[in-house]
């Protein structure tokens, strides 16, 4: 014990600013969540509210909803926000008036958070009389079935008994013009002029500090990894979240849009990493995007760039076992996972990832091994498909350790899937079947079990 006054000066002083940073801290928390109630049920009033229903794979079709009923509340008409995947035929009875924005996933596939709606709800003609309902539809023309899931959830509707208040809207990827339809009709839905442009989401500013050539020599297309820090701001997202960047105006001063990509990394690494697959067109010429940020984007430079939320890509609770399977540059979509347990204690990590060649695809290897030797994973298991003596795709890895696969998963594990649409997601859904039974896949779809991010 000390009798120097001034140290216990000191002393009180430091104690007093801890006291009030710790009550700042409960204080904002509790601010956070009194905000988070007011933002739930602020729209939602009156026998007249509509129900707004959102069915989203990435998240831009859960922003969209959000949207629509900020719209509607302007216009004096009562909204309350709800995920589909949480309504029954009963639900959406008692609704009365009901918009739903549904994005479709894959070859007309429906969003992994709908698994549950799709088989025990929209698996037989519900009684739907006196619903009325209006249906914006998210798809990518570039797909056969494009809007499949919406179209098949507008022909169950209809044939249930529920009344259209108008002719479905398809959004072909993002199209502004189609969207604005879409506000139109809302606007006549409340007798109100409803906001012709919803203001746009603001972009923040990134400063591009590195861009390594992660695979040089590969028989494939050129991998990078990308890392940008922020421009005076202070982003918060987790693991699971995308990156949407805005692309610099084309030659003719056309707006070519916005290109998405999963997070590879956390904030508090400082920086947002993606791992980016330079594209090429059949002349040879390189992906719009792709090239530039691969190649004519300087270190130095800045985009245009925001992170969305994509909660159905978020991870389980750390102490729950989990099992990452991807290929290519699906390992930026799982990179984020295994980094938000290093240094914790958690239920494990397993990585199964494939590529073309060991040589020169073993894409952030010494990363890996050092993530190993530090149990932020706990398992890695690689394959690479150009390789003599392998040859194998990732569900090959599957199949090759079912056994232990099933034990991880009667342990509760979760398994998020990311990569190629055509060339891994479907290989990998059929070997998890095989491994696991189907019945027992889509349970965990449904429970937030089994996620994937694949495009």
């Amino acid at each position: 014990m000390t009798a120097d006054p001034q140290r216990w000066l000191w002393t009180g002083v430091a104690v007093g600013l801890w006291l009030l940073v710790v009550i700042a801290v409960v204080w904002s928390r509790a601010r956070a969540r009194r905000a988070a109630a007011k933002r739930a049920g602020a729209l939602a009033s009156g026998a007249d509210t509509v129900t707004v229903a959102f069915a989203s794979q990435t998240g831009l079709a859960e922003e969209l909803a959000w949207m629509t009923a900020r719209s509607l509340s302007d216009a004096g008409t009562g909204a309350r926000v709800a995920p589909l995947g949480e309504l029954d035929a009963a639900a959406l009875k008692k609704a009365g008036r009901l918009l739903i924005v549904a994005s479709t996933t894959g070859e007309g596939d429906a969003p992994d958070d709908v698994s549950r709606f799709l088989r025990q709800t929209m698996g037989a003609t519900a009684d739907l009389s006196g619903l009325s309902y209006g249906l914006l539809a998210l798809g990518d023309h570039t797909y056969a079935d494009f809007c499949g899931f919406g179209r098949a959830l507008d022909s169950w509707l209809t044939r249930s008994g529920a009344e259209p208040l108008f002719d479905r809207v398809e959004v072909d990827n993002g199209d502004a013009g189609a969207v604005r339809h879409w506000q139109h009709q809302l606007g006549l839905l409340t007798g109100s002029t409803v906001q012709a442009d919803w203001t746009p989401p603001a972009y923040d500013r990134w400063t591009l500090v590195e861009r390594r050539h992660l695979n040089p020599g590969s028989p494939g297309g050129e991998a990078w990894l990308l890392g940008f820090t922020p421009v005076g701001h202070e982003p918060l997202w987790v693991a699971g979240d995308i990156a949407e960047i805005g692309l610099p105006p084309a030659a003719d001063g056309s707006d070519p849009g916005s290109r998405e990509y999963s997070v590879a990394s956390l904030p508090r690494d400082g920086r947002v990493d993606f791992i980016v697959r330079r594209m090429t067109r059949p002349d040879g010429s390189p992906g719009l995007a792709s090239g530039w940020l691969t190649h004519d984007l300087a270190p130095g430079e800045q985009v245009n760039m925001r992170i969305r939320a994509n909660r159905s890509f978020h991870g389980p609770a750390i102490e729950t076992p989990l099992v990452l399977i991807g290929n290519g540059t699906g390992l930026a979509g799982l990179r984020a996972h295994w980094k938000a347990r290093a240094g914790r204690t958690h239920g494990g990590a397993w990585l199964m990832f494939g590529e073309r060649t060991r040589a020169h695809d073993a894409f952030l290897d010494d990363e890996l091994q050092a993530a190993l030797v530090a149990r932020d994973l706990t398992r890695l298991d690689r394959v690479f498909s150009r390789d003599a003596g392998d040859g194998r795709y990732v569900q090959a890895l599957i199949a090759g350790h079912a056994e232990t696969l099933r034990d991880w998963v009667d342990r509760g594990a979760a398994i998020l899937v990311c990569g190629s649409l055509e060339g891994m997601s479907k290989g990998v859904q059929a070997a998890l079947a095989d491994a696991l039974g189907a019945e027992r896949l889509a349970e965990m779809t449904e429970a937030g079990r089994y996620r994937r991010d694949v495009y």
